[in-house]
């Protein structure tokens, strides 16, 4: 059956970016450049806070009577940005006068209590070390590429979680990336002046940010990298368009240069299949619509999305062609690119995770395990009319030594059963059927060739649905036939972890 062909409506997608949810507290930067700190204690975790605000170009007053050796060593190594003054005395209330901030390090609540009622009395915001309730702001974890910091916080409940998140984030900007931003802020008053707003200052920064995570390090001399980026930005009023691969669904199996492409956007066409969480990691401003491509439902014709394209682009946007799993994988990103190249538009391809990559990843399992198989092969479930791809080489599926993994063959699960038996293989070729791999609603069954059908069958359609096929999956099987705790039709849950960023 043909789907019904819609055209695509430009109109804001039911998918809008979600509004701000509740933060545990504000995320701000504070500049300390010169400013008065008022810091109580001379310990380790002093000191620790001591270089870090002098680090910020802060003029930090240490009252501490005695002082651990290490804060007595940051002393004498002193600060490259701000100055440490150590008063050898405890603190009292004319030491908040003019100051910033203020951070005590209290060895109990009564002059944690003390320090605090000070300290607000002359209108300073407070810190209290480790000990929250008498925290009007908490330090986080710190990404340093200045002029680029990162500040994550978990509003003091799981400083850990927050010091791995950390890390994370650490192995995904490069140490260069400090030189650029620098450099950004030397080119930034010629960029505004000579571009104008919109599109020509999107493309000089969307360039320089491509250039700036390629790991090699900003030039010393600007002005050649400058003039370049500047025509480039002014070159054309032609804008582009990236095909997206979105993975199978999960948002973390994006690839960092899909993630890229979605934050410079200005409109995304997006299909039917992509999940809700991916959009959420647009640009806010991008327009976002919905272009259908659900098989055997009401959907766009590839023509018009085609056209759509070409419009937006000739109208100087960035349109990113966000797809479910790889583009070049029963995409139709041949057909677009073609399109797209005849009318002389930039087009650039970013491949994302097929979902029978996923599926594999999912169960456990090598498509070409070696014991089992030496090849795999991806087919389509139907061809062009509705029924059996007639130009499939259905004899050569039947290898004992290859792995098929079927993609859109959910209605088609009998005919591929009864065809694959017919032209030789065992009745009893161990097969897996998995819907909506990857997302949470994901189900799975296993069983044998002959069976396929009614285990298809059960797992719906309102899915798409994955069909593997081959000796690989019969470890799979056998387990299952074992009674291990393989759930034939799961649903899978998820902790939620609050972590503010």
């Amino acid at each position: 059956m043909t789907p019904t062909s819609r055209k695509p409506v430009e109109v804001k997608s039911r998918r809008r970016p979600a509004h701000v949810g509740a933060l545990a507290s504000l995320p701000l930067f504070f500049p300390l450049q010169g400013r008065k700190v008022v810091l109580a204690g001379g310990t380790e975790a002093a000191a620790w806070k001591a270089e870090l605000l002098a680090a910020a170009g802060a003029e930090v007053h240490v009252y501490a009577v005695d002082l651990e050796p290490s804060f007595s060593a940051l002393l004498v190594s002193g600060s490259p940005a701000g100055r440490l003054l150590h008063h050898a005395r405890p603190w009292t209330p004319a030491s908040f006068r003019g100051a910033a901030l203020a951070i005590a390090d209290a060895q109990s609540d009564d002059e944690a209590e003390a320090f605090v009622h000070a300290a607000r009395h002359s209108g300073v915001p407070v810190n209290v070390i480790d000990n929250p309730p008498f925290c009007d702001f908490q330090f986080g974890s710190i990404v340093n590429r200045s002029p680029v910091v990162i500040g994550i916080s978990t509003n003091g409940v799981a400083p850990i979680l927050g010091q791995a998140i950390r890390r994370r984030i650490e192995t995904l900007l490069p140490q260069s990336l400090q030189s650029w931003a620098g450099l950004a802020g030397r080119v930034r008053g010629r960029a505004l002046s000579l571009l104008s707003a919109g599109p020509e200052r999107r493309r000089f920064w969307e360039r320089f940010s491509d250039l700036a995570f390629s790991g090699q390090d900003a030039p010393e001399e600007s002005a050649e990298l400058e003039a370049s980026l500047l025509g480039e930005a002014r070159a054309s009023d032609v804008g582009r368009v990236t095909l997206v691969g979105a993975g199978p669904g999960d948002a973390e199996y994006l690839t960092l240069k899909a993630v890229r492409a979605l934050q410079a956007a200005d409109v995304i066409l997006f299909d039917d299949l992509v999940d809700d969480a991916v959009l959420e990691l647009a640009r806010r401003e991008a327009k976002r619509l919905l272009v259908g491509k659900r098989g055997g439902r009401e959907s766009c014709r590839q023509e018009d999305i085609n056209a759509m394209m070409v419009r937006l682009a000739r109208q100087g946007k960035h349109v990113v062609r966000l797809k479910s799993g790889d583009p070049m994988v029963f995409g139709r990103g041949g057909e677009e690119l073609d399109r797209l190249a005849g009318e002389g538009i930039a087009v650039s391809v970013v491949p994302g995770i097929t979902a029978a990559s996923a599926m594999a990843a999912r169960l456990g399992i090598s498509l070409t395990h070696r014991d089992h198989a030496q090849s795999v092969r991806f087919v389509t479930g139907h061809g062009r009319h509705g029924d059996l791809p007639d130009t499939a080489d259905w004899h050569g599926l039947t290898d004992p030594a290859t792995t098929t993994v079927f993609y859109m063959g959910a209605r088609m699960a009998g005919k591929i059963s009864a065809k694959l038996i017919s032209e030789g293989m065992s009745a009893d070729m161990p097969v897996v059927a998995v819907a909506a791999v990857s997302r949470q609603r994901e189900r799975k069954w296993f069983g044998t060739l002959v069976e396929l059908a009614a285990g298809v069958d059960g797992l719906g359609l309102e899915d798409p649905v994955l069909i593997g096929v081959g000796s690989v999956f019969r470890e799979n099987s056998s387990r299952k036939e074992a009674g291990s705790p393989e759930i034939v039709r799961e649903e899978a849950c998820r902790t939620q972890v609050a972590v503010s960023l």
